[in-house]
């Protein structure tokens, strides 16, 4: 692991102390907080920032030009910063529940970010930051920190980015420096070991160089007084502008964590009994380390008023290591946990370089904004895992009655792999404008793709070279300004990896999705709203073979069909909402294991949130002030793959209030969970699940100078 994770401990702390001892000169510095728009209006930076609160105009992932969402044949929904911070989010999961079509995954032990889209896992390529991928490899889960919006790209995302489950994916857009000097702190603290220091600051470091720098500290919650964890972040950026046609910007961010491997709970023949703080791996065993780095260098150019370049790179080293107690199965009695002492070290390396042209221009009498594009990209994992027998069940537990600090057994070497991807990709997109009412989008990626995988405990090693061809089609009728209709088609490819009985690689997983939908917007771009209508099939999933079980076959599939809805954005002066609900039928339709018609495990057929806010101005005390409450519904979801206990339906409620003492100063308290319910987010496997956050309360303060 780089030695850089000491001087990122010391960095964040001493930053965010910094930063709190200057919050009483801050007054002197600035009479009102300043604009935040960078002052280059002929080169678009690609965070865009169209619409008002909780509703955006654009999004830069969706077609990688600045089309408008209400033209773009998809479904995207964008979490704003402003509903970030009303949501007290502090990280991607803090969101998801407010997204429809969203469902938690098996986050492993509560180290990386694991969601289903429309039914379908999205880890490998689960989130993209700035249009690169962002979760391939061994990370820990994504803090908000250097956030300026989430955008929930539904569908099928390969005609542009390539490799990708059907459901879709989330592009992370970052915050960008600004030539305007504006400095934000934030302290807040909470019950369950919460504690949590930011410092955002941005401004010129003369006429054509900008800088940001975010760096956060956090102690975060733990459901158990045995657990806890501690992270630090520092994200320096660097914005140069020599002219109004050229902008070349640098982004580093750099992440230590410090976590146990917290598998949860474990079900008793499909009931859910143990109390959510009860903890059945080791508390002496040392935190987990994780980290990860990342680089982004990218360079626009607008090479004339029609066309414009952009040239990116982006290099990111990740993974994490340290021992664990794993989880075995539940004895005869019912009672006994057998676990095995177990330690891991998970290194990746991730680089991708991309040049693409864009241009718009009329031909046939038709209007055009073409895209043009090339990827390379390299994948490194390594994998060494070490694991003590559970022969003798010598390291076993009593789930009701734990006993701790056993003398843990020795391990031995289990897994041990070194894997490395290439990919070359290239594609093309065109936007059309028939007229003002009609759009079309086409768009096509050509894909090769090289894996290679070593097992160093057998000497064995797999090979395999695959390529793929994912196209895209979209309608969109816009019969008034506030209203769209729309009609896509797309396809996705994903390696599988391994090989066959013969020793031939897998074929890849294919899926083909359909999707309908309408948008609209107000008048003066400040609510919205969005149904979308989908079915989803995948092809040639990994399934056992019936000739031999020791083996698996690419003949699997699985479907997902459903409805989503979301609405958002103010209300008048004083309201503001943001409101989901998902419909989603997500079965395995063909498997030679398990029955056709089983639910695929972790996705509610129904869920629903709502997150109201009403505003005013504070009597007596000056300011204003705003109160509102987050509902969460999660409905019933299989608890595995063969559908053979459930996790129960749930919901959630949230309690925020804050008063903006002035343009500068924010107080706030939110309780989360305020009912203290029991609930089940996700679990893994036969056997574990894991509980949700009891009632916690965070307050905090904000201050802009």
């Amino acid at each position: 692991m780089p030695s850089f994770r000491s001087s990122a401990r010391r960095l964040a702390h001493h930053a965010c102390h910094a930063g709190l001892f200057l919050l009483p000169l801050s007054d002197a510095a600035l009479a009102e907080p300043p604009g935040l728009a960078a002052d280059l209006p002929e080169v678009r930076v690609s965070a865009s920032a169209g619409g008002s609160g909780y509703l955006a105009v654009d999004a830069a992932g969706a077609t990688r030009t600045d089309t408008p969402l209400r033209e773009v044949p998809q479904s995207v929904r964008v979490v704003t910063s402003e509903l970030i911070d009303d949501l007290g989010a502090t990280r991607l999961a803090d969101t998801v529940d407010y997204v429809s079509g969203i469902a938690r995954l098996n986050d492993f032990g509560g180290t990386w970010d694991n969601y289903a889209i429309r039914g379908f896992s999205s880890t490998e390529m689960g989130y993209l930051v700035n249009g690169f991928p962002g979760s391939r490899g061994y990370n820990p889960m994504r803090d908000a920190a250097t956030v300026e919006r989430f955008e929930f790209l539904k569908g099928p995302a390969a005609a542009l980015y390539g490799s990708s489950e059907p459901g879709g994916t989330i592009n992370i857009v970052t915050k960008k420096p600004r030539f305007t000097a504006a400095t934000a702190a934030e302290v807040s603290v909470g019950t369950l070991g919460f504690r949590r220091a930011t410092i955002d600051t941005t401004g010129p470091l003369g006429k054509t160089l900008a800088y940001r720098l975010n760096v956060m500290a956090e102690d975060s919650a733990s459901r158990s007084p045995l657990i806890d964890g501690h992270k630090y972040l520092v994200a320096p950026a660097l914005t140069w502008a020599p002219d109004d046609r050229t902008l070349l910007q640098y982004e580093g961010e750099f992440m230590r964590l410090r976590t146990p491997l917290d598998r949860g709970l474990v079900n008793v023949d499909g009931r859910l009994t143990l109390p959510r703080d009860r903890y059945l791996q080791e508390p002496s065993d040392p935190n987990l380390h994780l980290f990860s780095d990342t680089h982004q260098l990218t360079l626009e150019r607008q090479l004339s008023a029609a066309w414009r370049t952009r040239i990116g790179a982006s290099y990111k080293e990740s993974g994490f290591e340290g021992y664990a107690a794993e989880f075995g199965s539940l004895l005869a009695d019912r009672r006994t946990l057998t676990r095995r002492n177990s330690w891991r070290t998970l290194p990746s390396r991730d680089t991708s370089v991309r040049a693409e042209a864009e241009g718009n221009f009329h031909a046939a009498g038709l209007g055009h904004r073409m895209l043009l594009g090339i990827e390379a990209s390299r994948l490194f994992m390594g994998m060494d895992i070490a694991y003590s027998s559970l022969a003798a069940n010598a390291y076993a537990i009593d789930i009701y009655e734990p006993v701790y600090g056993q003398a843990k057994p020795a391990v031995l070497p289990g897994i041990s792999t070194r894997e490395n991807q290439r990919n070359l990709g290239a594609y093309l997109q065109d936007e059309v404008s028939i007229d003002e009412r009609w759009k079309l989008l086409a768009g096509v990626r050509f894909d090769n793709y090289q894996q290679s995988v070593d097992n160093l405990l057998t000497a064995a090693s797999t090979r395999q070279s695959q390529s793929a061809v994912s196209p895209r089609i979209g309608l969109t009728w816009l019969p008034t300004p506030q209203l769209s209709a729309y009609l896509s088609f797309g396809k996705s490819f994903r390696p599988n990896s391994g090989v066959d009985e013969a020793g031939n690689a897998f074929d890849p997983q294919y899926a083909r999705s359909i999707e309908a939908g309408l948008k609209w917007q107000s008048r003066d771009e400040r609510l919205g709203a969005t149904l979308a209508l989908f079915d989803i099939r995948k092809h040639n999933v990994l399934t056992r073979s019936p000739a031999n079980p020791n083996f698996n076959i690419a003949t699997g599939q699985a479907a997902s069909r459903g409805l989503e809805f979301d609405a958002f954005g103010n209300l008048d002066q004083h309201w503001r909402i943001s409101g989901s609900f998902s419909l989603v039928n997500a079965r395995v339709t063909e498997d030679n294991t398990i029955a056709p018609g089983t639910r695929l495990s972790n996705i509610p057929r129904i869920s629903a949130s709502l997150l109201a806010i009403r505003e005013d101005a504070m009597p007596k005390f000056g300011g204003r002030y705003g109160i509102g409450t987050g509902i969460v519904y999660v409905g019933n979801r299989s608890g595995n793959a063969s559908d053979t206990y459930s996790l129960p339906a749930y919901a959630t409620v949230k309690l925020v209030t804050y008063w903006q003492i002035d343009r500068r100063t924010r107080l706030f308290l939110d309780i989360h969970n305020v009912f203290d319910k029991t609930y089940y987010p996700a679990s893994w496997g036969n056997l574990a699940v894991v509980p949700g956050l009891g009632r916690q309360f965070v307050a905090g303060l904000r201050h802009r100078f």
